[in-house]
């Protein structure tokens, strides 16, 4: 009988968790699609992707005749033709927010945590839920918008392929930033619990951070504008530093990833000493 116990009960709690974590997963999808906004993000992020790669392939292959020959040898043309992450991942960082504070302004939160006790599983699972979604369509539109800027580099105009050095890092690096950036917006809208809040810490980390660096002494400046969350973690979808104290991609890439892992760490913690 003991014999029986000890080689039964750890399969029984395998499974257990196992059922728990598939209807966590199931719980966290249907909400995803529940809020209203995020079909309409999701299409926007990959909407201005390619069509940013339209647009600036388009600009720079008209007006290349006229630029200078500095111009011509900094230009890149795998980073010109993913520069619409630049915009896209204000939309993804929102739907990070949106998906968990749309659960604390209309209480469904209390239904979650009635149903799933397990609070760091619902965050975990809603955060692998997100970023699964988010990297597929941010990936495939990274593909699409690189393959569209490269058609439309003719002529004399450089252009890159994926068997070129850098260039498929760069082109996988665009969706696993994106996926990055939803985690971070999850991370800080489990944090303030406020869209307002969130959406107002997310942008300020992203753009007006960078700007108010820039506003020091040059110097200054330079040498801590790479360790800022966004500039370090764009590094992994630029094929060219953009400048000379820039971060590898792997390394700027570890250092946003660390930030995240630091702000879903405090989200776990004051978690589990509030009361919802």
């Amino acid at each position: 009988m003991n014999a029986h116990t000890v080689q039964t009960v750890p399969a029984e709690r395998r499974y257990g968790l196992r059922a728990r974590l598939r209807a966590t997963a199931r719980s966290e999808w249907v909400k995803l699609w529940s809020v209203r906004s995020a079909p309409a993000v999701l299409e926007a992020t990959a909407v201005v992707i390619v069509v940013g790669a339209l647009v600036l392939s388009s600009g720079y292959r008209s007006s290349w005749a006229s630029l200078s020959a500095s111009e011509r040898a900094a230009f890149d043309p795998t980073y010109t033709s993913l520069r619409g992450i630049e915009l896209a991942q204000l939309f993804v960082g929102a739907l990070g927010v949106l998906a968990v504070t749309s659960e604390y302004g209309t209480g469904l939160i209390r239904a979650t945590l009635a149903a799933t006790p397990q609070r760091t599983q619902v965050l975990v699972v809603k955060g692998l839920v997100l970023g699964a979604v988010v990297w597929v369509v941010s990936t495939a539109s990274s593909f699409g918008a690189f393959a569209l800027g490269q058609r439309l580099f003719t002529g004399p105009m450089p252009h890159a392929a994926l068997g070129d050095p850098g260039v498929l890092r760069a082109v996988l690096g665009g969706g696993l930033y994106l996926t990055l950036i939803v985690l971070f917006g999850t991370a800080l809208g489990a944090l303030s619990r406020s869209t307002p809040l969130g959406l107002a810490a997310l942008f300020g980390v992203l753009l007006v951070l960078p700007l108010m660096v820039n506003l020091l002494p040059g110097s200054l400046a330079d040498r801590i504008l790479p360790y800022l969350p966004g500039e370090a973690g764009a590094q992994v979808w630029h094929v060219m530093p953009p400048s000379p104290r820039s971060l590898g991609p792997w390394q700027g890439f570890a250092l946003f990833a660390l930030y995240v892992v630091v702000s879903a760490g405090a989200v776990l913690r004051l978690t589990r000493r509030r009361d919802v």
